[in-house]
C-alpha cells in the first residue's frame, strides 16, 4: 500500500498512549497518513480540517455528553467511523448505531485487531451508505411521480386535456426545454399556485 493508496485516517482520542497504540498499530498494517486529534473542543471543525477517509474514536469511559458529541460527528461528516470504548451498555450501542458509527468495538484496543476491524468498518459503511442512497432515490421518485400526478391534474383542468394527453404534454415540454419531467411539473403546480 503506498502513501497515496493509504487512506487518511484521523484518531480521536484524549489519552497519548492510547492513541500511541492505534497509530503504532495502524502503521504496521500500512496505514501511512494518520492524525491524532486529542482536543475535543471543537471537534468536527478539526475533522473538516484534516478531511479523513475513516475516523477512529478511542473512549476509555464515555460519558452520555461525549457519546453525544460522537454522535454529531458521525451524523455531519459522512465516513466510516469505528469507536472503541472500554466498556459500555446497549443503550450506547444502539445508540451510536443509529447515529452512524459503522464499527463500535468494546474492550477492542489491540493492534493487530486494528486491520480487520478497519476493514469491516469500511466495508459496513459503504453498504450502510448505498442502501442510504437507494432509500433516497426511492423517495425522490415518489415525490416526483406525486408531482406529475398533480401537474397532470392542473392541465387536464385548465387545457380540458385527457391524462395521456397531459403526461405527453409534460414529456415533449421537459424534451424541448432539455429538463425533467419533474421539473416542469413543479414549474406548473407554481404557476397554478400563483394565478390562485
Amino acid at each position: 500500500m503506498s502513501a497515496e493508496q493509504s487512506p487518511k485516517i484521523v484518531i480521536v482520542d484524549e489519552s497519548p498512549v492510547r492513541a500511541a497504540i492505534l497509530e503504532e498499530g495502524l502503521r504496521e498494517a500500512g496505514f501511512t497518513q494518520v492524525v491524532h486529534i486529542r482536543e475535543m473542543q471543537s471537534l468536527l471543525a478539526r475533522i473538516y480540517a484534516v478531511d479523513p477517509d475513516i475516523i477512529l474514536i478511542d473512549l476509555e469511559n464515555p460519558s452520555r455528553d461525549v457519546l453525544e458529541a460522537m454522535f454529531q460527528v458521525s451524523r455531519a461528516v459522512k465516513r466510516p467511523i469505528a469507536m472503541f470504548v472500554d466498556q459500555s451498555d446497549s443503550a450506547s450501542i444502539q445508540a451510536s448505531v443509529e447515529a452512524g458509527v459503522s464499527a463500535y468495538i468494546v474492550d477492542g484496543l489491540k493492534k493487530e485487531r486494528i486491520k480487520p476491524i478497519l476493514d469491516l468498518c469500511v466495508s459496513r459503511f459503504n453498504a450502510f451508505a448505498k442502501l442510504q442512497e437507494e432509500l433516497e432515490r426511492t423517495k425522490s421518485q415518489l415525490e416526483d411521480r406525486k408531482i406529475i400526478e398533480r401537474a397532470k391534474g392542473i392541465l387536464m383542468k385548465v387545457k380540458g386535456l385527457t391524462e395521456d394527453e397531459a403526461y405527453v404534454l409534460l414529456r415533449s415540454t421537459a424534451m424541448r426545454e432539455k429538463k425533467k419531467i419533474g421539473e416542469i411539473a413543479q414549474s406548473i403546480i407554481t404557476a397554478s399556485e400563483m394565478l390562485k
